[in-house]
C-alpha cells in the first residue's frame, strides 16, 4: 500500500538531475527539511544555492513522519543548561522552544498548503512514574514562561477519548502539518527565491578543489566554498565516519480511512497531537480529513502494509474500541536518525563543511530550526548561534546497531509495561 502523504501531496516543484559542471554559492546534500531550510533562508537574503537530492524532495524521513511539530528537545530544559552551561543552555531551550513557530511562520510566510493546525501536543503518560516526570517537565517550562498545562482525570480523558493516561503536559506551542506538502512547500519558497534544486542526484563523492568543495553525482557536478551535508536517517558513506554518529531508526505509521464523524468525535476532540511518555511508545494525530494516523517502532524495514505492524493497530483499538470497524488504508516507515545522547548535532568537520542531522523524532521542527542555524552561520562566519558545534563522535561497535536497536526495544518494552 502507498504512503498516505504521496498519495495526498501537492504538485511536486521541478527538480531536474544536475548535468555538467555548475559553480555557486553553497551546496546542499539532501532535500528534507533541514536542506530545504538552510536552501531557502540562504536564497531569501541572496545566496545563491544548489540542492542536492537523491530521490525527491521530502523522500526520506520528512516526508514520510507523524506530522507532529513538537516543541522542546528530547530532555528536560534543567538538563541541558546542566549539560551547555547556563547560558548557551538557556539559548539551546529556548531555540527549541521556539521551533514550532518557525514552522509556523514559514507555512503563513510562504503560502504554503499543508494543512497546517496549532492546536498543542500533549505528553502522555499511562504509569504514575512517568506522570512524575511529565509534572517535573511541566514545573521547569513554567519556570522558563512556557503555555504549559499539567492534565489529568477527567479532563485528560475528555481530551483525548480514552482513559488509558493518567497524566499529561499539554502544550500550546505545538500542532501538526502534512509533512511532504510542508517540505514541498519550502521546496516551492526557494526556488521562487533563486535557489535550484537537483532531484535524482545522488552525492557520490566530496572533495577538496583548492578553496571550492567539488561534490560529483552521476551526471555531473558542483562546486562551491560551503557545503552543508543535510541527510539524516539516510546518511551515508559521502563523508568519512558520519554514518557511524547516529544510528538510524525505522518508524512505522498506519493511516485509517476517514473516520465516521461520531467516531472522529471521540478520538482526541481538540485536535491536539499526542506522543506517549517511555520508552517504546506510540503517536497519532487525526489529521484534516479525520483519518486517524498512528505510529511507533516498526520492523527493522520499511513496510508497505498494515499487516505488518500488527501491534501499533491493536494498540489502537485498545485506546479506541470503536475503531474495531474501521478499515486501515495506508501504512509505511522510513528511518530517523538516534544520537547517543539525545541532541541534535552541528558539526563542522572541515572548513565550509557543515553537517546537521540527529533530530530524534522531533524533526519537523527542529531540522527546519536547524536549516535557519545554519544559513546565519554560513553567511556570517562569527555570528553567535544557540546550537554547540561539535566534533564527530563516533558510536563505538556502530556495525551492530540493527541488532542493538532490537535489544534497545525490547528492553524499552518490558520498561514500559512495568512501568519502569
Amino acid at each position: 500500500m502507498p504512503n498516505l502523504y504521496a498519495d495526498t501531496a501537492a504538485p511536486a516543484v521541478a527538480t531536474p538531475p544536475l548535468d555538467g559542471m555548475v559553480r555557486t554559492d553553497v551546496i546542499v546534500v539532501g532535500a528534507g527539511f533541514t536542506g530545504l531550510s538552510t536552501a531557502l533562508h540562504l536564497a531569501e537574503r541572496g545566496v545563491k544555492v544548489v540542492v542536492l537530492e537523491a530521490e525527491t524532495v521530502g523522500w526520506g524521513a520528512s516526508g514520510r513522519n507523524g506530522g507532529q511539530v513538537n516543541p522542546g528537545l528530547k530532555h528536560d530544559p534543567d538538563r541541558v543548561e546542566a549539560d551547555f552551561g547556563a547560558d548557551l543552555g538557556s539559548r539551546m531551550n529556548a531555540l527549541a522552544g521556539a521551533a514550532p513557530k518557525l514552522v509556523f511562520d514559514l507555512v503563513a510566510r510562504h503560502g504554503i498548503a499543508c494543512d497546517a493546525r496549532q492546536n498543542g501536543t500533549l505528553r502522555a503518560a499511562s504509569h504514575s512514574r512517568h506522570a512524575g516526570l511529565i509534572r517535573t517537565t511541566v514545573d521547569q517550562l513554567k519556570l522558563r514562561g512556557a503555555p504549559v498545562e499539567f492534565w489529568e482525570g477527567a479532563v485528560l480523558a475528555e481530551a483525548t477519548g480514552t482513559d488509558r493516561y493518567v497524566a499529561a503536559m499539554f502544550d500550546r506551542r505545538g500542532g501538526d502539518v502534512h509533512p511532504l506538502r510542508y517540505a514541498q512547500g519550502l521546496a516551492h519558497a526557494a526556488v521562487r527565491h533563486g535557489a535550484t534544486l537537483c532531484g535524482h542526484s545522488r552525492a557520490l563523492k566530496i572533495e577538496a578543489a583548492g578553496t571550492l568543495w567539488r561534490v560529483t553525482t552521476r551526471c555531473g557536478r558542483a562546486e562551491a566554498p560551503q557545503v552543508v551535508l543535510a541527510t539524516n536517517g539516510y546518511t551515508d558513506d559521502l563523508w568519512p565516519g558520519l554514518k557511524r554518529t547516529v544510528v538510524p531508526v525505522f518508524g512505522a505509521i498506519a493511516a485509517t480511512a476517514p473516520l465516521p464523524p461520531a467516531l472522529a468525535l471521540k478520538i482526541l476532540p481538540a485536535r491536539s497531537v499526542l506522543y506517549e511518555s517511555g520508552a517504546i511508545t506510540v503517536y497519532y494525530r487525526l489529521d484534516c480529513a479525520d483519518r486517524l494516523i498512528i505510529g511507533g517502532r516498526g520492523p527493522m524495514r520499511e513496510i508497505e502494509s498494515p499487516a505488518a505492524i500488527p501491534h501499533i493497530l491493536r494498540y489502537a483499538r485498545r485506546l479506541w474500541p470503536g475503531l474495531r470497524e474501521v478499515a486501515w488504508t495506508h501504512a509505511w516507515g522510513g528511518r530517523l536518525a538516534m544520537t547517543r545522547d539525545a541532541y541534535p548535532h552541528l558539526h563542522q568537520p572541515a572548513r565550509g563543511l557543515w553537517v546537521s542531522l540527529g533530530y530524534n523524532g522531533r524533526g519537523v521542527a527542529m531540522a527546519t530550526t536547524m536549516g535557519k542555524v545554519l544559513a546565519a552561520r554560513i553567511i556570517d562566519p562569527v555570528a553567535e548561534i544557540d546550537m554547540p558545534v561539535s566534533g564527530l563522535r563516533q558510536i563505538p561497535l556502530h556495525t551492530l546497531w540493527p541488532l542493538a536497536v532490537r535489544v534497545a526495544i525490547a528492553r524499552g518494552r518490558l520498561a514500559d509495561a512495568l512501568g519502569l
